[in-house]
């Protein structure tokens, strides 16, 4: 997901769930849901200037969704996965590997645990069930804390001692992206979804403070996620005002 599309979708989230805040038709829910999903985590960075289709890891995320409104709906998870990538995967516009990462042959590993808070954005109510069709394109933003363990090492005697490290971190990013939500029965539902992190910092290579000819001090780690869920709805049955101030019309 390019820096645009992470913009846009930031900007959308935030312009139409504050009108879903605001908005009057935005009635309550009572639905919520868990979930748990499988996927794959990827990395971009001093050794993956983009995303690589290559470097995706196994993944896998449990969440809670809580509908607050009919296109709102907050959502909390846990998500783990790995993180790989190798200056050799590198193409340039020619196919081969370009002469920076040719010479400095580096490769990064590890894994993350990442929990997150988001804002989901829906279109449609998926939840209603006299629609023919009970799905919704949706689009989320919010905050994330993460723990990243991870080590770096380079192929060339040459410079082998400057280019590696090993360790872990806390760090904090922002997600952002895309997904679509289907109800597969009354309680059942489906999900696809994909997304990027902005990881607030150069270290999750542990590459960012060596010489400036090999490395970008300038550019901040991104890592990703993308992958398929399957949740439960609850449903909350409102009790009325007359049966909340009379209990003795329940018996």
């Amino acid at each position: 997901m390019t820096n645009s599309v992470f913009k846009t979708a930031l900007l959308a989230c935030f312009v139409q769930a504050g009108s879903a805040f605001f908005c009057p038709s935005a009635n309550a829910q009572t639905t919520s849901e868990v979930g748990v999903g499988l996927g794959a985590t990827n990395y971009r960075g001093e050794i993956s200037p983009k995303y690589q289709f290559l470097n995706n890891r196994p993944a896998f995320t449990a969440f809670y969704r809580k509908d607050v409104s009919v296109p709102v709906t907050l959502r909390g998870g846990l998500t783990g996965g790995f993180l790989r990538a190798a200056d050799e995967n590198v193409k340039g516009v020619n196919g081969n590997v370009p002469p920076l990462q040719n010479y400095r042959q580096a490769n990064t590993k590890g894994g993350l645990l990442e929990a997150s808070a988001v804002m989901e954005y829906n279109f449609r109510d998926y939840h209603k069930r006299t629609d023919k069709i009970h799905f919704t394109p949706y689009v989320f933003v919010g905050l994330a804390a993460f723990y990243a363990n991870t080590s770096t090492v380079s192929n060339n005697p040459l410079v082998s001692s400057e280019y590696q490290g090993k360790g872990g971190m806390l760090g904090f990013a922002i997600p952002a992206g895309v997904g679509i939500k289907y109800a597969l029965s009354e309680h059942l539902n489906f999900g696809l979804e994909t997304g990027v992190r902005k990881a607030f910092t150069d270290k999750l290579d542990h590459l960012g403070e060596q010489d400036q000819l090999l490395v970008n001090r300038n550019d901040q780690d991104w890592y990703y996620y993308s992958g398929i869920s399957l949740s439960y709805t609850f449903y909350k049955i409102l009790c009325p005002d007359q049966y909340k101030d009379n209990p003795k019309l329940l018996k």
